[in-house]
């Protein structure tokens, strides 16, 4: 059985692009047209029959108090992500554990503490990143395999990165001695003009090098190249790193989804965080 995949929801007065995720045990509407009562009703039918403990869906600014009066509660903003419209994500609990979290507090007092640093002003290295091939998927999902035991997508098959270096998503890393120790990627939707910063891994012996900045800091030069100005991601909120990584580049937090999926070992809340590629850093 298939445990990801999207589904279109074509009803009369309304339509919808459904990712399906019985591995994290959710539904994302990442785009939708129409009648939101209608549809409503039909997504929370598609969670019963696929046994779902939560949906989420990226709204649109019109919409929102729409959503919040059919039951969802809004989680985080992406500011510019409809081709410069925010997008909204609001998020529907279909079990009560699923909106339990005992790791809130210490995930706001990571907040505090990663405020509190510096943002920083990288270069980048020359000669230290190197984009990904498809020759590179075996040596990359090798990285995958050793860094995360759980993922929310399967990047440890090398079927599955091919797959998605096909599709363009752009994978930058750094490797020693042949080896790949770090890498990040870019997932760009050309539809609305947006870009996922996601898939951060680096080996435990090389943290505390840089490398992540520095990947991150090339993925968006890349990305001002093609245009791609509204560039977001979703860290885990329990990783001091990640966080203070993506603030000392100056990304904005923006909100936490809860509960969001399967990560290290266990169910995790995520946190937003959103850059507007074509301003300078401010302090």
């Amino acid at each position: 059985m298939t445990k990801q995949f999207y589904q279109e929801i074509d009803l009369p007065d309304a339509w919808s692009k459904a990712f399906i995720d019985r591995v994290n045990g959710r539904i994302r509407i990442d785009d939708y047209r129409g009648n939101l009562y209608t549809l409503n009703d039909r997504i929370l039918e598609i969670a019963r029959l696929e046994r779902v403990e939560k949906i989420i869906i990226k709204s649109r600014n019109e919409h929102i108090h729409l959503l919040l009066e059919l039951g969802f509660q809004l989680e985080g903003v992406v500011n510019g992500y409809f081709n410069g419209g925010d997008a909204y994500f609001v998020s529907k609990f279909l079990e009560t554990n699923r909106r339990e979290n005992q790791f809130w507090i210490k995930e706001d007092e990571i907040i505090a503490g990663v405020r509190g640093l510096d943002r920083e002003e990288l270069f980048i290295e020359g000669g230290r990143i190197k984009k990904a091939k498809i020759d590179d998927a075996p040596r990359l999902s090798k990285l995958y395999q050793e860094v995360f035991e759980i993922y929310p997508v399967p990047l440890q098959e090398q079927d599955y990165l091919e797959d998605c270096l096909n599709s363009g998503t752009i994978f930058l890393f750094v490797e020693e001695g042949g080896e790949i120790v770090s890498a990040a990627s870019a997932e760009i939707n050309t539809q609305y003009s947006n870009v996922e910063m996601t898939d951060c891994a680096t080996l435990p012996k090389h943290r505390g090098k840089g490398y992540m900045k520095q990947l991150l800091l090339a993925l968006e030069i890349e990305l001002k190249s093609k245009n791609i100005y509204c560039a977001y991601t979703i860290a885990r909120a329990l990783s001091f790193g990640m966080n203070a990584a993506f603030h000392q580049l100056d990304y904005r937090y923006r909100g936490r989804l809860v509960n969001n999926c399967y990560i290290f070992d266990k169910m995790e809340d995520m946190n937003i965080w959103v850059k507007d590629l074509s301003k300078r850093i401010q302090n």
